[in-house]
């Protein structure tokens, strides 16, 4: 290469493009030491070496758009000489019918093709040139864009309109629980199951766990209520304890009094276990406790009632149900509706005991923790046995309401077990038609509501005449009044 001062002049052994060179290098395997067009370097080539085995897509991308153009043709006249030759018409050198028929393949890949006049057939593409910094080019092709309509917004999914072209579709939302992250989405992508979509349903976002706890609105008032007719249920109970020789005391057996307030207290006191982040223990303790007690105390008002009849059954001369009074009959009642009861609940522990779960499904925000009460048979089972024993309380009482008034308490334990069975019998669809921490909420209200029926309907008119009317709590008032 001979440098003047105004221009570049290059000999006819070496290549002067620079890019060129380059390829010539890879293409060939020559070395910038040896010129490429030398005699010296020819003669490093087989002579029949075919230039369609070298890397001519590698020259697309060293050659400027004008120049690979030029190529092409060049590349075109090449091929049509060489069918020209081999064909049988060697004695005449045009070229044009060879041209016309004339197709091969070069970096496109579609390849070259000439119509009938001759003229570069149709084969457009959309080319993204970009000059790398080592000054070489590169061409990316581009796939055309063609819609009728807009992009669907991240959140929403295409959906394809029948009859019409792919490129035109409609957007419709993701699905519930599902999301899309992109536009124009084929398909909504479902969140794991602890987390949810956001408002929009452009991504997932962690559930937030919940349970009936002592800091929500709702824990704050069922425990008030608890304690509060837990003091109730202490007051009835010291006033009954001070006012223990009273008649009024003696006469509705004492005894049965002080085990129902007892176990009206206890399950005032067991909504607490219900409160609270779940936990083994609460959860074990929780149904059986409730169970257990309230059979204590049904038992009780049940005692009470049989009691009111055996006491006047056997004033009549001659009756052999006079050997039946005493505590010995009230005792026996109690301890064995209550022990089968406990009975059910260490089967229920031993088959099936409760466990804490996270419950996933029924909000889509929400986790919500809670006790699966294991086996749901023996969760009504026990719920059912107690039903059964306020029922038959309920009727016991019910034929007993037309005896003496004196030492009768049958008008009370009737309206009582009324307001009993009118709790639980709406607790069970209202208990199934709810979900997560509001079931837990459901039930303490029933057990709240319905062992203050027992306490108000039973108690309460005893305590107006211990405080209020002292008059009225004589013998000779409730022997005249008998």
């Amino acid at each position: 290469m001979t440098q003047t001062k105004k221009r570049t002049m290059c000999h006819h052994t070496q290549v002067c493009n620079p890019l060129l060179k380059e390829f010539m290098e890879q293409a060939f395997d020559s070395f910038s030491s040896t010129p490429v067009l030398s005699l010296r370097g020819q003669l490093r080539y087989k002579e029949k070496e075919r230039l369609e085995a070298r890397p001519w897509e590698v020259l697309k991308e060293y050659l400027p758009p004008r120049a690979y153009n030029i190529y092409t043709c060049v590349h075109a006249v090449a091929n049509a000489l060489h069918a020209a030759y081999l064909s049988r018409y060697k004695w005449t050198m045009r070229l044009h019918p060879f041209l016309r028929k004339f197709q091969f393949h070069n970096t496109s890949v579609a390849g070259v093709d000439l119509d009938q006049n001759g003229d570069l057939a149709d084969d457009l593409d959309l080319v993204n040139t970009m000059v790398l910094p080592n000054g070489s080019i590169w061409n990316v092709k581009m796939l055309p864009y063609s819609r009728c309509t807009q992009s669907c917004l991240p959140g929403h999914v295409k959906v394809v309109l029948e009859g019409k072209p792919v490129c035109c579709y409609d957007c419709s939302l993701c699905a519930e629980g599902t999301i899309s992250t992109q536009e124009d989405a084929e398909r909504c992508t479902k969140c794991p199951e602890d987390q949810h979509p956001n408002r929009n349903q452009t991504q997932c976002i962690p559930k937030h766990i919940t349970f009936l706890s002592y800091d929500e609105a709702l824990g704050v008032v069922l425990v008030f209520l608890g304690l509060l007719l837990s003091l109730v249920t202490l007051l009835i109970l010291g006033v009954f304890i001070k006012s223990i020789e009273t008649p009024i005391v003696k006469a509705n057996n004492r005894d049965l009094s002080y085990a129902l307030l007892a176990s009206l207290l206890l399950s005032f006191l067991s909504t607490l276990l219900f409160i609270g982040q779940p936990r083994i223990a609460t959860c074990l303790l929780r149904q059986t406790a409730f169970s257990t007690i309230f059979s204590v105390a049904i038992s009780s008002v049940l005692a009470k009632t049989i009691t009111v009849v055996v006491a006047f059954v056997a004033t009549k001369p001659g009756n052999r149900m006079r050997k039946w009074l005493g505590k010995s009959l009230a005792n026996s009642i109690v301890l064995l509706c209550s022990t089968f009861q406990t009975v059910l609940c260490i089967i229920w522990l031993g088959i099936s005991p409760p466990f804490t779960e996270s419950d996933m499904n029924s909000f889509q925000e929400q986790i919500t923790l809670q006790c699966n009460e294991g086996s749901v048979a023996m969760f009504y089972t026990a719920l059912g046995y107690l039903g059964l024993l306020a029922a038959i309380s309920f009727t016991v009482a019910f034929l007993a309401r037309k005896l003496p008034a004196a030492f009768n308490e049958a008008k009370l334990i009737t309206f009582s077990m009324l307001v009993f069975c009118s709790v639980w019998v709406s607790f069970v669809p209202t208990y199934l038609s709810t979900k997560g921490k509001y079931m837990v909420a459901v039930q303490i209200f029933s057990i709240l509501a319905s062992s203050a029926g027992l306490l108000g309907c039973i108690f309460l008119p005893k305590c107006y005449i211990i405080i209020l009317r002292p008059g009225l709590n004589t013998k000779e008032h409730l022997t005249a009044k008998s």
